[in-house]
């Protein structure tokens, strides 16, 4: 089966280009952004040799939804208080609530979470549309951010994420440059290594955690779109303090620390861990 990939060109990272070629996809790069590229994507799905295979396509969204029904298995066939999930065409989110209804309607589960949708400041038509009550999209052009796969001015799925948050009693929430860079280092230093889209929802998590909506006694997962693996030049930036709109990593100076403590060599790193303890 020949696969072509239609991506913005210079708006990915090297480590996600390199995925596509190594598959054998014909990858053609576009002067565009994302929803540029979706509209070109749209316009080839009208011919009859040329199947579309992103969310637009109700089957993607079938296979989707199986991240809810593993998520609720992986807890015990228990449903958590709050899902958090980064969003940008939004066919995840439709995904979700589809996959809980799923279960529910077969009585795996007796209840809906809450389902709050992280975008990035940069790119939040959906925030704008739940701040207005859930009012009509206007599309808008997505400026440049970190979490450059959910950089999308005008999403594709958005009626169905709409009609799923409404149903879950869900919220929006944006986070700016500043707060997902500062969320996923955060995260990283228990080992997640996130991408900067979950560092979006994390972002999003904290500002739900401060001002209440969410307490310590809920049950709350952040769903990880892609691994840091993809954006280590996203790490490194981060460390190195030259991210665009990040002048002052909070938690960098950690990595400095750590620095530190390596030119002081093995042994006083070792002293200095035992007395600390």
């Amino acid at each position: 089966m020949r696969a072509v990939v239609i991506l913005p060109r210079g708006k990915i990272s090297t480590a996600q280009l390199v995925q596509p070629l190594a598959a054998g996809a014909l990858v053609l790069a576009i002067d565009s952004d994302f929803d540029g590229c979706m509209a070109l994507v749209q316009e080839l799905a009208e011919r009859d040799d040329v199947y579309l295979a992103n969310s637009m396509n109700s089957l993607r969204i079938e296979g989707q939804k199986t991240v809810a029904i593993e998520l609720v298995q992986q807890l015990g066939w228990q449903v958590p208080d709050w899902v958090v999930i980064p969003g940008g065409n939004l066919g995840n989110v439709s995904a979700l609530g589809a996959g809980f209804e799923l279960l529910l309607a077969l009585g795996v589960i007796d209840r809906r979470p809450r389902i709050c949708v992280a975008q990035a400041a940069h790119a939040s038509p959906l925030y704008a549309s739940y701040r207005a009550g859930w009012a009509d999209l206007v599309p808008v052009k997505a400026q440049a951010t970190l979490a450059s796969a959910i950089q999308i001015g005008n999403p594709v799925s958005f009626k169905k994420a709409v009609r799923a948050l409404r149903a879950f009693d869900g919220v929006v929430e944006i986070a700016s440059e500043v707060e997902l860079a500062d969320a996923s280092a955060h995260a990283d230093r228990d080992g997640l290594f996130t991408c900067p889209h979950t560092g979006v929802a994390l972002a999003a998590l904290t500002k739900l955690a401060a001002r209440g909506a969410i307490t310590r006694d809920h049950r709350v997962v952040v769903i990880s779109t892609a691994s840091g693996l993809k954006f280590a030049d996203f790490k490194v930036g981060y460390h190195e303090a030259r991210l665009a709109g990040v002048a002052a990593p909070r938690h960098r100076k950690h990595a400095d620390r750590a620095a530190c403590a390596l030119r002081r060599g093995p042994r006083r790193t070792a002293a200095r861990a035992r007395r600390a303890k």
